[in-house]
């Protein structure tokens, strides 16, 4: 294969030469060049107006010319003539990128003198987020730090935002102090720079806590007829459930009776055929990692006095003495 310079015939070596010449000449005694702004991955055309008297043309990059009439040196293939005519001298740059950036000088020479017209290339990059925190679980009261890494170009603004709660921070670090079990859920990571459409990312936090009661149940009920003795519990993670009677002894369901159904927020007691020795007082036990709670409850017979559970809260420390006391008087 022949190297560019030996393509090119002698009227177009001078216009190279000419185009160099006069780049060294513009940039010393033209002002400077109108801005041409492009988006990253569009194409930027480059035009040059001229009239019939122009005999030499040529469009460089900084001193490195890129086509030279209707030849080409640039061994860029993004870079091709789009226009050669006599009122008219354009090149297409397609798909920029930020190294495309920078001055661009269309020489040219008609019968009397050189001319020159400069454009300075700017390339703008849209807003991207390109590292973030992963999603966290914590006890709460504990400290939360977030951040969010975004480039672009202008420089992107970072805002950080609660969707549920529709809190915002702005700046790439978000710090929580203390966090309590309502700022749980889902934190949104929000870039732009007014290139291109905002960049999100999402940040699930969870926050742990111990469970308390929301509701607790007692019933009244005739022999042989059926009731239900239900409490109501929320944790994170979800409460285990544990029924006793007479504050001492286990229920299993499928004895005595009766079954358990539980859920993650709520446990209850079926009775399908109420006998005298169903009738008494239930606790409720509720308990995680981070605590317990239990809630008292009485089945009794119909004209007793009916009252809603009672709830105590119990640490796990002492859940565990009270426990091993009751097992040792079984």
């Amino acid at each position: 294969m022949k190297a560019p310079l030996e393509r090119v015939n002698l009227a177009s070596l001078g216009i190279v030469i000419l185009a160099q010449v006069l780049f060294v000449q513009c940039t010393e005694l033209f002002p400077p060049a109108d801005n041409y702004t492009v988006s990253q991955g569009d194409n930027a055309t480059l035009s040059c107006l001229i009239d019939d008297k122009v005999t030499r043309v040529a469009w460089l990059n900084r001193s490195n010319i890129l086509y030279a009439g209707k030849d080409k040196w640039s061994i860029d293939s993004r870079v091709q003539l789009l226009s050669n005519t006599d009122s008219e001298y354009s090149i297409v740059i397609t798909h920029v990128d930020v190294a495309d950036e920078g001055l661009y000088t269309c020489s040219f020479q008609t019968e009397d003198m050189p001319h020159t017209s400069q454009v300075y290339l700017i390339v703008q990059v849209p807003a991207k987020i390109v590292n973030i925190s992963s999603s966290v679980t914590v006890n709460e009261g504990s400290n939360v730090n977030l951040q969010c890494l975004a480039v672009g170009k202008p420089e992107p603004t970072i805002t950080w935002q609660q969707i549920a709660e529709g809190f915002s921070s702005e700046g790439e670090l978000l710090e929580i102090t203390e966090i309590n079990r309502q700022q749980a859920g889902d934190y949104e990571c929000v870039t732009s720079n007014g290139v291109s459409i905002p960049d999100t990312k999402k940040v699930q936090i969870t926050v742990n806590y111990p469970p308390y009661s929301i509701n607790a149940k007692s019933a009244q009920s005739p022999v042989g007829k059926s009731a239900v003795l239900r409490c109501e519990a929320m944790a994170v993670p979800p409460a285990k459930f544990e029924w006793y009677k007479d504050d001492k002894r286990r229920l299993i369901s499928g004895t005595d009776g009766l079954s358990i159904q539980s859920e993650s927020i709520w446990s209850m007691i079926l009775f399908s055929n109420v006998t005298s020795r169903h009738y008494g007082n239930y606790t409720c036990l509720a308990s995680n990692k981070l605590g317990s709670f239990n809630s008292s409850l009485r089945l009794l017979k119909p004209g007793d006095s009916l009252s809603h559970g009672v709830i105590h809260t119990v640490s796990p420390l002492l859940l565990g003495l009270l426990l091993s006391s009751l097992l040792l008087t079984v």
